[in-house]
């Protein structure tokens, strides 16, 4: 270890020696006669070789810097191109390697689209998922128009589609990105990380119906989509009745040798794709002239999706996936080797151009058809600003945009380098989303964006207990307070932001006060200054601008005779919250520990059946329990 931190330090005082090694790899890559065991290399295995080792060289280094990886592999493709130093001489072997990956890429797509969770997201989001794509692609269409009226950016006009390309680019997020943050941040249960999820899904599919009417662009045909459609309801037909009689009995028959999964999943995916395919070539020796034929995506996506509902499908993603990222790398790379040479400031200018007009959308299109369909004006904005991104869908169609001759190449690159320009900019708004919402509330209130009307508290109301924040804690503490003293449920006040959840809470009895958990009037408002008790249930890494300790704080200075209950989610924090006020500090990780031993005890005991009995004697039935959140 030490010997290796030598070289990387020596690396970095002699950069020069560094990329001399890294030149020579590349020369034994791109030899035509390389040898290996005596025998040639053939030019596809070497062509991959150097996309891996460059593309995984950079993207070691661009995490250094916090940099997102796909920048990286498009920068591996320009490097090894014919801009750069025409390493890899025959682009067409990666091409054909990067449509696997689109195919993968579109089937792991197909296994994470959850339609029950879809279904049951509510009326407001399916309408925000529903809208948000056609509205934004309308949005980039006309500021496009708009941008060649006023005679800037000569490159628009270089294909009639162009403007219909840019709409398309801003209008879709990147789930590769944003859903990786919110799991990195431990987000994905608030409201914004709801939405972001829902939306990011709705993305997914109106992608994929851009890319069936894609070749009909320029000579639309109506008849010929129908028949696309047709084809797709059949194919959805076809692979659903496979995958009751045959999939999800093979993946039970293999479900104990983990090695066979991939080998099934794999197996299914290009299976559907071959029956998709086959539609044509039957008709036609039926003698019907009639274009049924499903593309190698969309048939991927019906694979996923058709046995997305399988007990499996947590364990496919993740074999797959591991396949999909070795073919979508050299998707990239094979990306950046199609960026002509800049040979004009046109390009980067424009790129900025249409990567500020994909943040733009989100405030003139994401951010009011959210609030207008019932999102409070919070979650709203924040789920915009950390939606601000072109997705690596957007590079898919602009690379079936290329095949198709739709669009030139200078264009292709001009769309890259803003997805570049959005991606790095996506950590950044993302963890500061919160901060931008705050310096912006004032300015949303005085525009007409009003925040939900609150409920107004009667004067004198007797307050037994204050809850800051409704999660699951509090979900399940509120769910035992009906069970066992119904009576204190309309003494209860509670503050917090997702407006979704007020309905069920206001029809248990509590009263329920829109607002920040972290700002005394909203405290104040709420009657919390007059609890007797409150509860503090939002771990730390659920807060924004404040910790559990300063929520205690300022809870203690709102009202000094409250007992303060507060959540601790380490150790080492239990002290310090006790410090600033709190009177019981309770860890849900302890709880859960001691509830694991005991449930381990029955186990060893042999006693399940009793284990599970006293579970229902003690919480009731799981279901038939009625929370706020499940």
């Amino acid at each position: 270890m030490f010997a290796g931190g030598a070289r990387a330090n020596g690396a970095q005082r002699h950069p020069g020696r560094a990329i001399g090694v890294l030149s020579g790899f590349l020369a034994i890559f791109s030899a035509s006669p390389a040898l290996a065991a005596g025998g040639a290399v053939p030019t596809l295995v070497a062509d991959i070789g150097a996309s891996l080792l460059v593309a995984g060289g950079l993207a070691v280094l661009f995490a250094r810097i916090g940099i997102p990886s796909i920048a990286a592999f498009i920068l591996a493709g320009v490097g090894l191109g014919p801009v750069g130093f025409h390493i890899i001489t025959d682009p067409g072997s990666i091409e054909a390697i990067a449509q696997i990956g689109f195919v993968l890429l579109l089937f792991v797509i197909g296994l994470e689209i959850d339609l029950p969770r879809i279904l049951a997201s509510g009326r407001t989001l399916l309408l925000a998922g529903l809208l948000q794509f056609p509205l934004t692609l309308l949005f980039g269409v006309l500021a496009t128009k708009l941008l060649i009226f006023a005679g800037i950016g000569g490159l628009l006009t270089a294909a009639p589609l162009t403007p219909l390309y840019v709409g398309v680019a801003v209008s879709v997020s990147s789930s590769l990105l944003v859903v990786k943050l919110f799991q990195e941040h431990f987000q994905l249960d608030t409201r914004p990380g709801q939405i972001s999820l829902i939306i990011l899904i709705f993305q997914d599919i109106w992608a994929i119906v851009a890319t069936l009417i894609q070749p009909s662009l320029d000579n639309p045909d109506i008849v010929a989509i129908l028949s696309s459609f047709f084809g797709i309801g059949i194919l959805i037909i076809i692979a659903g009745v496979l995958s009751r009689l045959i999939a999800h009995r093979a993946f039970s028959w293999i479900a104990k040798k983990p090695e066979l999964i991939l080998l099934g999943a794999m197996s299914w995916c290009f299976a559907i794709v071959a029956v998709g395919s086959s539609f044509d070539p039957l008709l036609h020796m039926m003698g019907i002239d009639l274009s049924l034929a499903v593309g190698s995506g969309m048939a991927a996506l019906i694979a996923g999706a058709t046995i997305a509902s399988s007990p499996y499908s947590v364990e496919i993603v993740t074999k797959v996936g591991l396949v999909k990222d070795f073919f979508v790398t050299l998707f990239f790379v094979g990306l950046g080797m199609s960026i002509p040479a800049l040979t004009s400031l046109e390009i980067p200018l424009l790129a900025v151009l249409i990567a500020a007009l994909a943040v733009l959308a989100r405030q003139f299109v994401f951010f009011p058809v959210f609030y207008f369909l019932g999102i409070d004006q919070r979650s709203a904005q924040v789920s915009s600003i950390q939606l601000a991104q072109i997705s690596e869908f957007s590079l898919v169609i602009v690379f079936l945009g290329l095949e198709l001759n739709h669009i030139s190449q200078e264009f292709a690159a001009v769309i890259i380098l803003a997805f570049v320009i959005t991606a790095i900019l996506t950590t950044p708004l993302f963890e500061k989303a919160y901060v931008i919402y705050d310096s912006m509330k004032s300015t949303l209130s005085r525009l007409g964006f009003k925040e939900p009307g609150t409920e107004e508290e009667k004067a004198g109301h007797e307050v037994v207990l204050g809850i800051l924040g409704v999660h699951r804690d509090a979900s399940s503490f509120l769910a035992e307070l009906a069970r066992h003293q119904p009576d204190l449920l309309p003494h209860t006040s509670i503050v917090d932001f997702n407006v979704s959840l007020h309905p069920a809470i206001r029809e248990m009895g509590p009263h329920i006060v829109y607002g920040d958990i972290t700002n005394e009037e909203a405290l104040l408002h709420a009657g919390i200054d007059r609890a007797k008790v409150v509860l503090c249930t939002i771990p730390d890494d659920l807060l924004r601008g404040i910790d559990t300790a300063a929520l205690v704080r300022l809870v203690r200075h709102v009202n000094p005779t409250a007992t303060i209950i507060a959540n601790a989610i380490t150790l080492s924090k239990v002290d310090k919250i006790r410090n600033a006020g709190a009177d019981i500090v309770y860890m849900p990780r302890l709880e859960v520990g001691t509830t694991l031993f005991d449930a381990f005890n029955h186990a060893y005991d042999k006693e399940v059946e009793l284990y599970r009995s006293r579970q229902v004697e003690r919480f009731g039935d799981p279901e038939s329990r009625k929370e706020v959140m499940n």
